[in-house]
């Protein structure tokens, strides 16, 4: 008599099950539908592919499209290996690397057999694709060895893969998916049963890069093939609409158009900030120094450049070497040779963040309990040698400035002091109309400090949210395993843009590691040094890149009070040009940053050149609002024009160029 088995499903009923069934067959005794619809399976949690067999008594979740993330995750993965299959079928000879799936699709990289890929090859790839999505080709699991991958791969004339295959763990089973009977892959999985579960109108590939095997410049060049891919036709037009909105909303073409920054080659991954754009950041400044005062904050200044030593024991150096900007500290050589580097130690960095220099100023003097907690910020400008490739506009730079603090606090004051961290982001947040959910990111498998110490920091911060009232659905709760930093678990603010994209921005980190490597202590109300708790915190992340976001999330029609100029007064006839400067005077002396246009030039010019600047209050005057001392008032977005007094138009821009923690 064979084993029977326990399989669990969500409603909480057991069904009984021989040995050797997979998930397929407890869909497929369910009922048709439900076998049609499963894509995979979770067994205890791990997403498996729907014929794999049970191998004991286990809890069973069916996965199908209502899951979206697990299908949206399997048909991305299958997505890349279809792409595979069509690029080796059309261009016999092109060795295959790997294929990850994305956020909003995939890629895969290739070695062409004779010449990089263009995107003038992506039709012929896409029309592939479908040829082996629609013949539904089964997707089959294997487990092979290393040394029968290793060979494969040789008789294939996969070097690669064969590279990859030969640092594979030789005591661990590997396995392999067949897409029918003549091609294959080494892949982990799961995958979905068949290439026919793919809605062969539901992805597009994107576009052509390059990419170094294995992410070094030293190895091979590959071609880079991306897409995007989703669950049905209408999820891909849905985010090809996104992505058309987005272009229109890009902050680089709108900076440009806004003369509020630009970007170049003598000064890679820097800004140069021109007035107006300036000024929104001079605005923001104002806004967080209000905001961080009313907190109790200090503000500081640190130095730019530190002594690699001081790198080396915060942990940087060993971490960030490679990102950081290192300069020599010249020693002089009594050989009258010239300066010379007598080690590491000689070494200068620009600082990449600013948390060991506020360290040191903690460490200056002798520090009580009663002096806790002590709250340092700083508008601290950083430098990171981040890759040419990588970097972004305003949303990825080498030179950028944090809004940027640490709370040194005594253990009983943690909870507290991150709850009111969670208290002032989501007033600064929902000042600027965001919507945010919250993670908790936790520790990570490469860490500084003991598991009693991420214990405890993991479950402060988790009471802090839950004290604070967000760790809630309507907040997006949710922890993230392993993706806390080397020295501290994190809360993470995600806030979400006007067309539905999110940006990791704020951050509460609660460190117990630097505290103890650069030996910060205050004397406790026992006589005797204790360790403060450091709180490495941030709301806007940096100023380039928020304002990046604010760029994007408002198409550059900014709020009155943070727009270069608030209103432009604009004469229909040179009559009213003596008028329009003792309005312009008028708004002046309101503290309304306003200019005037008395060009010889139609209004309806006045008012397109205006509008793409995106200012918000254009004041039209012309020879009857000069007698009667009014002001036509065309509001950016609106569709009609709004006559009234002078007095009553200064008003209503001066409300909304108050900035609303000052309202």
């Amino acid at each position: 008599m064979s084993e029977v088995l326990k399989i669990s499903l969500p409603d909480g009923s057991v069904r009984e099950m021989p040995a050797g069934s997979t998930p397929a067959d407890v869909a497929a005794a369910i009922g048709p539908g439900l076998a049609k619809a499963a894509l995979a399976a979770r067994i205890d949690g791990e997403l498996v592919d729907l014929t794999r067999p049970f191998e004991r008594d286990c809890a069973l979740a069916l996965v199908t499209s209502r899951d979206e993330a697990d299908a949206l995750d399997l048909a991305r993965h299958d997505f890349a290996h279809v792409l595979a299959e069509a690029v080796q079928a059309l261009f016999p000879g092109t060795q295959i690397t790997f294929g990850p799936s994305t956020d909003d699709g995939f890629y895969y990289d290739f070695a062409p057999a004779e010449r990089p890929f263009t995107e003038e090859d992506l039709p012929a790839i896409e029309a592939e694709m479908r040829k082996i999505i629609q013949a539904d080709k089964p997707l089959r699991r294997e487990v092979w060895s290393r040394e029968q991958l290793i060979s494969r791969w040789k008789q294939q004339g996969e070097s690669f893969k064969a590279e990859w295959a030969a640092e594979l763990p030789g005591d661990e089973p590997l396995t392999v998916y067949w897409s029918g009977d003549d091609w294959l892959d080494m892949c982990r999985g799961p995958h979905l049963p068949s290439t026919g579960k793919l809605d062969p109108q539901a992805f597009k590939l994107t576009r052509v890069s390059g990419a170094y095997w294995r992410g070094d410049q030293n190895n091979a060049m590959l071609s880079r093939i991306y897409g995007t891919g989703w669950l049905s036709k209408k999820q891909l037009a849905e985010h090809l609409t996104r992505l058309e909105e987005a272009a229109k909303r890009d902050h680089r073409k709108l900076g440009g158009e806004m003369d509020l920054f630009h970007l170049q080659q003598e000064a890679h991954g820097s800004v140069f900030w021109h007035p107006k754009g300036y000024l929104i950041w001079r605005e923001l400044e104002a806004y967080m120094r209000r905001a961080i005062d009313g907190a109790g904050y200090r503000e500081v200044k640190t130095p730019q450049v530190m002594d690699a030593r001081q790198w080396e024991q915060s942990g940087h150096w060993g971490k960030y070497r490679e990102n950081m900007f290192v300069i020599p500290d010249e020693v002089p050589n009594v050989d009258d040779e010239g300066p010379v580097i007598s080690g590491e130690a000689d070494w200068m960095a620009l600082k990449p963040m600013n948390c060991p220099a506020h360290v040191l100023i903690f460490r200056q003097g002798i520090k009580s309990y009663r002096d806790l907690p002590l709250r340092i910020y700083e508008n601290g400008c950083c430098h990171r040698n981040e890759p040419h490739g990588a970097l972004h506009g305003l949303m990825r730079v080498r030179q950028f400035t944090q809004d940027d603090a640490h709370i040194f606090c005594r253990e009983d004051q943690i909870v507290a002091e991150v709850k009111a961290f969670c208290e002032l982001a989501d007033r600064v947040y929902k000042h600027f109309g965001f919507t945010y959910s919250v993670k908790l990111a936790l520790r990570p498998e490469k860490r500084f400090g003991s598991d009693a110490d991420w214990d405890k920091a993991e479950a402060e911060l988790r009471q802090a949210v839950i004290d604070a009232g967000l760790a809630t659905e309507e907040y997006g709760w949710e922890e993230l395993p392993g993706e806390g930093a080397f020295y501290a678990p994190k809360l993470e603010w995600h806030l979400t843009d006007a067309i539905g994209r999110t940006w990791q921005v704020g951050t509460i980190q609660s460190d117990r590691v630097l505290p103890d490597r650069l030996d910060a202590s205050y004397v406790g109300e026992d006589g005797e040094k204790h360790r403060p708790v450091m709180l490495h915190r941030a709301i806007f992340g940096s100023y380039e890149r928020f304002i990046g976001i604010l760029i994007e999330h408002f198409a550059g029609k900014l709020p009155v009070w943070l727009a270069p100029v608030q209103a432009v007064v604009a004469t229909i006839v040179s009559d009213a040009d003596d008028y329009a400067g003792s309005v312009l005077a008028a708004l002046k002396a309101a503290g309304i940053r306003a200019e005037s246009d008395l060009r010889n030039e139609k209004i309806n010019y006045k008012v397109r050149e205006h509008s793409l600047q995106k200012v918000p209050h254009l004041l039209v005057v012309g020879k009857r609002e000069a007698e009667e001392g009014t002001v036509a008032v065309r509001t950016l977005g609106a569709e009609h024009q709004k006559v009234m007094p002078l007095a009553e138009a200064i008003a209503l821009i001066r409300g909304e160029a108050t900035a609303p923690d000052l309202r």
